[in-house]
């Protein structure tokens, strides 16, 4: 696939435009957050700098990549892909402004609120997810879109981890987190994937036949992976490593039955073939994790930094192209992006397992994330902050 230029005209950008559609103004606050996060966090660890942060670092850190990084992607794709599920007119202009507001204060108050009281920052923090959800819901609920609640629920059993984590900081809640994060990935994935790589290979001239999707092996995944946050939990470590064995193997079925590799020629697809991939990785090394001592910080990389954010940036990618009316085909410097990020993930998860020394897998995995999401926000905020080039509004 041919790369071409930044298809946004600078000229024509603006902030108003920003707030036209939800995708637009979270997609391109996430990746600054992305950019700022991790280096912050990589200098509050060697002490080169100090925060008054309202809570102690590692938790801020864990709170940030998931409720600060990861609400944002959702907020951007739900309330962006509901609307066109639903037919019902997009969220914009000031109760955008508003919803996106309350999602910045929230990372203002955790990085400089040290002095504030714990019931304001954990109030403006937990607020957001449900004004999504409840943003999402009531239009998902008018269209009697039932087969949508699911998503619903997911996030209501993310929002309840949130409340648990900001609330005990205790990290047995982020990573109950973690596992509702790739549960969400379970469902979105599952359709557009499949779905995704059906239309092309169909517009490729190739048969999209090959390309299995069982609805039972779906429910099932998605189900394990509900019971395994449960138990994970309540502490029960036997159990949770089963059920952890059990959805990799349920979730690697179902990638098999995608055929990513007949994809390989499409970046804008094999990007999401390969993310997903680490979801079963993750759940693996969390059955090592719980089973047979295995450092914990590697699936929990594994999960985060490979198959949450992979995939996120495979589909901001896409999805700032299509509904801000361009044509799919990847601007300049993406396809590096993509192998950047996924190198990333693999050399933080190594480094967890000790197979590469601490200070140069940190180094690189940082630099890596840094050039991924460099390379998406010089090459899409020209596309996020300009009008549809065919004069439609959104």
């Amino acid at each position: 696939m041919k790369a071409i230029p930044n298809s946004g005209t600078m000229e024509s950008a603006s902030i108003r435009q920003l707030f036209s559609y939800p995708f637009r103004i979270f997609f391109l606050s996430m990746s600054i957050l992305a950019l700022l996060v991790i280096p912050v966090w990589v200098m509050l660890v060697t002490g080169a700098l100090s925060l008054p942060l309202a809570m102690p670092g590692i938790f801020w850190h864990q709170h940030e990549m998931l409720f600060g990084f990861l609400s944002a992607a959702i907020a951007g794709f739900l309330l962006t892909a509901v609307c066109v599920w639903t037919q019902t007119p997009r969220t914009h202009g000031s109760r955008l402004v508003a919803l996106w507001g309350v999602w910045l204060a929230g990372r203002l108050l955790l990085a400089f609120g040290s002095s504030l009281p714990d019931w304001l920052v954990h109030t403006v923090n937990l607020a957001f997810l449900p004004l999504v959800m409840l943003d999402a819901g009531w239009r998902i609920w008018h269209a009697r879109q039932e087969r949508q609640l699911l998503i619903m629920v997911v996030l209501g059993l993310l929002w309840l981890m949130q409340v648990g984590f900001v609330l005990e900081l205790d990290m047995t809640y982020s990573y109950g987190a973690l596992i509702m994060a790739m549960a969400l990935i379970s469902i979105i994935g599952g359709r557009i994937t499949p779905a995704f790589s059906s239309g092309w290979m169909r517009q490729q001239g190739l048969d999209p036949s090959s390309i299995r999707i069982v609805p039972a092996l779906d429910l099932a995944s998605l189900v394990a992976m509900i019971l395994l946050m449960a138990t994970l939990v309540l502490g029960w470590q036997t159990a949770s490593g089963l059920l952890a064995i059990g959805a990799a193997i349920l979730m690697a079925v179902r990638l098999v039955g995608w055929k990513g590799w007949l994809t390989r020629r499409e970046p804008l697809l094999w990007i999401l073939h390969l993310s997903i991939l680490w979801v079963p990785v993750a759940l693996a090394l969390l059955a090592g994790t719980l089973l047979a001592d295995w450092p914990s910080n590697a699936w929990s990389h594994a999960a985060g930094a490979g198959a949450v954010s992979c995939l996120i940036l495979g589909v901001i990618a896409r999805v700032s192209l299509g509904h801000s009316g361009r044509p799919l085909i990847l601007p300049r410097g993406m396809v590096l992006a993509f192998v950047a990020i996924h190198l990333a993930a693999a050399i933080r998860v190594l480094t967890a397992l000790t197979l590469i020394p601490w200070h140069p897998g940190i180094g690189i995995s940082t630099l890596l994330w840094l050039l991924a999401f460099g390379l998406f926000l010089v090459r899409y905020t020209g596309i996020l902050a300009s009008p549809r080039p065919d004069g439609k509004e959104g």
